[in-house]
């Protein structure tokens, strides 16, 4: 990883994790770019191949999916929503499943804990 203060291409590392997920059995791959046990934040870029989902799974946390490449549908409970190139959603907290509709990039960026009032 690399350090926090250098600034990352989003489009470079969305093309390595791409090709990384067309030639992996699971067909997915992913980078944390910020964030771990000891950040309240955490970005993490999520490819996923034509055809593969990352199959149902808790919430995160509170959360936001941003798309960078192709178009994916987000499924929670009986609603879906289709995001492609430049969407933004809201992950809602239940159950859910993403699946790449085409070759498909997504910033998933999850908050782990309440702000601090103190």
């Amino acid at each position: 990883m690399q350090s926090d203060d250098q600034p990352q291409s989003l489009l470079r590392i969305s093309q390595e994790l791409l090709e990384t997920a067309r030639a992996a059995s699971s067909g997915r791959a992913a980078r944390t770019l910020y964030g771990g046990q000891e950040h309240d934040l955490r970005q993490t870029l999520i490819a996923l191949a034509e055809g593969r989902s990352l199959g149902e799974h808790e919430s995160p946390g509170e959360a936001t999916l941003q798309v960078l490449e192709g178009s994916v549908r987000l499924s929670a409970d009986a609603e879906s929503w289709t995001a492609d190139l430049g969407d933004h959603l809201v992950i809602p907290p239940s159950r859910h499943d993403l699946h790449a509709a085409t070759d498909a990039v997504v910033l998933l960026t999850v908050a782990t804990r309440a702000p601090r009032t103190d």
